[in-house]
């Protein structure tokens, strides 16, 4: 498995930060820092991945406005456990 994508508890503590979106009336926005594999290019169907303890945001780099899923760190490193060459 890839190291970087294992272990959602060893995201760095900048995974989520606060939106520009916020407003000053204590309504924060939190944003995830998502992240695409370096293979991607831009003719390629691609997902990027958010490490936000203690889950695994997944979502389509398309689509980045788009819904998202998230798994708990279990069912993410079982799914890459399944890949060949992980």
């Amino acid at each position: 498995m890839h190291p970087r994508f294992t272990a959602p508890e060893l995201a760095p503590e900048h995974a989520w930060f606060k939106s520009s979106y916020s407003d000053s009336g204590g309504q924060n926005c939190l944003e995830a820092a998502w992240i695409k594999s370096s293979y991607s290019d831009a003719g390629q169907n691609c997902v990027e991945v958010a490490l936000v303890a203690p889950a695994v945001g997944v979502r389509d780099s398309k689509n980045p406005a788009g819904p998202a899923l998230l798994l708990p760190a279990p069912a993410w490193a079982e799914f890459l456990s399944s890949l060949p060459g992980m």
